[in-house]
């Protein structure tokens, strides 16, 4: 199972770039990758095939997150 995920943000300009996350968002395209180097490629190749805007108003964000992992249910 791949560890990261590759994900790639647009955010409002009035939103500064430390406060950018899926929550504030205005689009979030996720995908995973096997590698920091393919994260950050992965993100890049994904927002400019899914022709997310940029603009005035508008930027791009890309970010590697780490998978999280839920804890699996006890057995009885």
């Amino acid at each position: 199972m791949n560890e990261l995920l590759s994900v790639a943000l647009v955010c409002a300009s009035a939103i500064l770039p430390g406060n950018c996350n899926r929550e504030t968002a205005l689009d979030v395209v996720i995908a995973p990758a096997k590698s920091p180097y393919e994260c950050l490629m992965h993100a890049q190749a994904m927002a400019a095939g899914a022709g997310l805007p940029g603009g005035a108003d508008r930027y791009l964000k890309i970010d590697c997150e780490r998978r999280k992992v839920a804890a699996a249910e006890p057995r009885n």
